[in-house]
């Protein structure tokens, strides 16, 4: 059989809704200035789909130090792997003032979050290891346990008495095998919003012996009295073992990095195949990215102004009867009942009717029966958004609960 034989049958689990949802529920375009208003269709519409949390995606001190670094080195330089031809004191200096605001000896870059998600558990655990991992694990961790040929337990979303369970599992087969147990979890959960227990997990560390590893990617920057993440939150950054986080939500970037020891980064530089074998970051992302964390560090504002709208936002929808789960973080979900054809004819109410354009998830995200809207508020938003959007979810609320959005196929798109 040709291997392109099943694509006449299926497109996977989302490409089944490609003909209808295509330019307008999926790849849809929004166009114009990074901002908490954009183009849609050629319309403006108020945004609560980026992960600028800060507001930097578009900031004139950042625009300024990435043009001027792409004026003076281009996109090119340097060329090549770090290990080979790649290195520079620039990407040296990044990670140092990234190691000591993560409060960890050493840090590496990573040129993709997800790509370097995947390369540092590839190079931290072998088949005598057992990677422990709670069920709502961002795609980029699956992935990555994918790699490895031990064993892996999972645990229900952050029930420590399950976890306590895996562990002692855990710990029964690297005593045999003489491996050791790497846990890995989030510390904002991006979809729910909801936090990881780290200082329930770091806890578990007084009864079993394992390392954490825990995934900051919307922590970083807005999570902790400094923003240095959600271990700081917890008070437990220092018995973090491996902290991740990418440069695409608060610093409004590409790439990431990864902080440990010196011992742990030495052999992670040696070992994480994704890095040995591709291309440095570019010199405008590492020169741009020095400025968005002096940025992050001293202009505290931005992370207050972000926190002002997701409180105001937040408890307003909470007052208005809004089921919020139990988010703890920026990312805020609003959870409605239905299904994809009720999901699909709100998104289009939304954004046609009230100029609102935010993420819309379903089955199998969340479970059936359950249309949940992603709101990512920002340093950009303001109160008057805030208020808007509210009585806007209230007409919507309204309308889904009277019927108005039933029916049983995906809504038409607006193709121009």
């Amino acid at each position: 059989m040709d291997i392109f034989n099943k694509i006449d049958s299926t497109f996977g689990p989302l490409g089944k809704y490609m003909e209808q949802a295509h330019g307008y529920y999926m790849f849809p375009k929004l166009e114009g200035e990074i901002s908490h208003r954009m183009n849609f269709m050629g319309k403006e519409k108020l945004v609560w789909s980026l992960n600028n949390y800060l507001g930097l995606g578009n900031h004139p001190e950042v625009r300024k130090v990435d043009a001027e670094a792409a004026k003076e080195w281009g996109l090119a330089y340097p060329m090549g792997a770090r290990m080979m031809s790649g290195q520079t004191k620039h990407h040296e200096e990044l990670e140092r003032r990234l190691a000591a605001f993560a409060q960890k000896e050493a840090a590496y870059l990573l040129n993709f979050g997800y790509q370097g998600m995947i390369s540092i558990i590839q190079g931290l655990v072998d088949r005598r290891d057992v990677i422990v991992y709670d069920s709502d694990a961002h795609a980029c961790i699956i992935d990555g346990m994918r790699l490895h040929f031990g064993k892996r337990f999972v645990y229900p979303h952050n029930d420590m008495d399950n976890l306590d369970k895996e562990l002692s599992r855990a710990t029964k087969i690297v005593e045999k095998t003489n491996g050791g147990i790497l846990l890995i979890t989030e510390g904002v959960y991006g979809m729910a919003g909801d936090l990881g227990k780290l200082d329930k997990i770091v806890e578990l560390k007084k009864k079993y012996n394992f390392r954490i590893l825990v995934d900051d990617a919307h922590g970083f920057g807005t999570m902790g009295k400094t923003g240095v993440g959600t271990g700081e939150h917890f008070g437990v950054q220092d018995e973090i073992d491996v902290y991740f986080a990418t440069f695409a939500k608060s610093m409004a970037g590409i790439g990431g990095f990864v902080a440990s020891s010196q011992k742990v980064i030495s052999y992670l530089m040696y070992n994480m195949r994704s890095q040995v074998y591709a291309k440095s970051l570019p010199m405008p992302m590492v020169m741009g990215s020095m400025k968005r964390l002096e940025m992050l560090q001293t202009q505290p504002e931005h992370k207050e102004n972000l926190w002002k709208i997701v409180n105001a936002l937040q408890s307003g929808l909470r007052e208005k009867g809004f089921d919020l789960g139990n988010t703890e973080s920026p990312v805020t979900p609003v959870f409605f009942k239905g299904g994809v054809p009720e999901a699909t004819h709100v998104t289009k109410d939304l954004r046609e009717n009230f100029d609102i354009f935010c993420s819309i998830v379903t089955y199998p995200v969340v479970p059936k029966g359950v249309i949940m809207l992603r709101l990512i508020p920002t340093a950009m938003h303001t109160l008057e958004d805030v208020e808007y959007t509210i009585k806007a979810f209230s007409q919507i609320k309204k309308n889904l609960d009277e019927g108005k959005y039933s029916a049983n196929q995906i809504a038409e798109m607006f193709v121009k």
